[in-house]
């Protein structure tokens, strides 16, 4: 215990946790609707505490998306999810297949996610049902292992975690595909920050008119609120932050989505934009590719290598002591 307290006020690192995007199997299976952490990002266990800190490395904490941002674009599985979502607008919901673009697009813009604006604008749906229809019909076998980035991330020894919008077991089928299953500590997905859609009574929903109301010169101040709690609304982030305990200071979130990204920088993370090669505002680096850490964020193997030789100076100086 005392070596451990004076190796922990050594200890001074500039980043506690990366944020990535997906849950692991077992936490998956020990608590479908629970936070343990999260691969597009955060951590559960407090960083001032000893046990949340890695013996290997230094008290990092890195939260990451998932989807666009571990697996590239190419895979081609946002473009699915996309026709999904307008299958089960049209086939679950009733909604008429020639508004389905123009809806999608706004509800998309106006509320961060096509369900969180489906749910603002009046629609009542099962949640679960909603992933199943839109993930589960997904052709995961476009994503592909990927051991590099298992080596990367394997090597880099600090705490790591997915924050993702998506449901608990898509997270955990994309991590799987990757090979990156026990590379984070854990998910904050959809299940952690939203409770189940309540039950529709018989009556029928009234249905904000978006359209319309933007048709009329309607401003996005006038829409309704949604009850979704997801990226890149900045409530989502700092619950997100508050269920993990993560200070946004002493945290590096990666995310593909350029209005993520500059919401996590509205609320003091570290932000790297992952899937471009410039920076925009609210940026602080930009990767083409995830495989990019290292030469982008040298210092995170910095700050653990340096970990690492204050631990090993430690533990040769109370074994020096002892024997002596």
């Amino acid at each position: 215990m005392e070596f451990e307290d004076r190796c922990l006020k050594v200890q001074e690192p500039k980043f506690d946790c990366l944020l990535f995007g997906k849950p692991p199997l077992a936490f998956l299976q020990k608590c479908r609707r629970q936070l343990l952490s999260c691969f597009c990002s955060f951590l559960l266990l407090p960083s001032s505490s000893a046990s949340s800190r890695n013996a290997k490395g230094s008290d990092l904490f890195v939260p990451a998306d998932l989807d666009d941002t571990l697996y590239p674009l190419s895979s081609g599985i946002s473009s699915h999810v996309k026709k999904n979502i307008e299958d089960y607008m049209v086939e679950k919901l009733g909604i008429d297949e020639s508004k389905i673009e123009n809806l999608g697009n706004l509800l998309y813009k106006n509320y961060g996610t096509t369900m969180a604006g489906l749910r603002a604008i009046g629609y009542s749906f099962d949640y679960d049902e909603y992933h199943a229809f839109v993930h589960g019909r997904l052709p995961y076998d476009n994503i592909k292992p990927d051991p590099v980035l298992k080596h990367i991330l394997k090597n880099l020894r600090i705490r790591k975690l997915i924050f993702t919008n998506g449901d608990m077991v898509h997270a955990v089928r994309a991590l799987q595909r990757l090979g990156l299953e026990d590379c984070f500590e854990g998910i904050i997905c959809f299940e952690t920050l939203n409770p189940p859609c309540p039950p529709q009574g018989d009556e029928e929903p009234v249905i904000f008119d978006i359209a319309g109301h933007f048709a009329r010169s309607g401003t996005a101040d006038e829409l309704p609120k949604t009850p979704v709690l997801c990226k890149p609304n900045v409530d989502a982030m700092e619950e997100a932050l508050r269920i993990a305990n993560v200070n946004p200071h002493k945290a590096i979130f990666f995310d593909d989505s350029v209005r993520n990204v500059q919401a996590g920088k509205e609320i003091g993370l570290h932000t790297v934009l992952v899937g471009k090669s410039q920076r925009v505002k609210g940026a602080d680096h930009a990767l083409e590719s995830i495989h990019n850490i290292r030469e982008a964020l040298p210092e995170l193997w910095e700050e653990a290598e340096k970990a690492e030789d204050v631990l090993y100076a430690e533990r040769v100086a109370i074994e020096t002591s002892v024997t002596a």
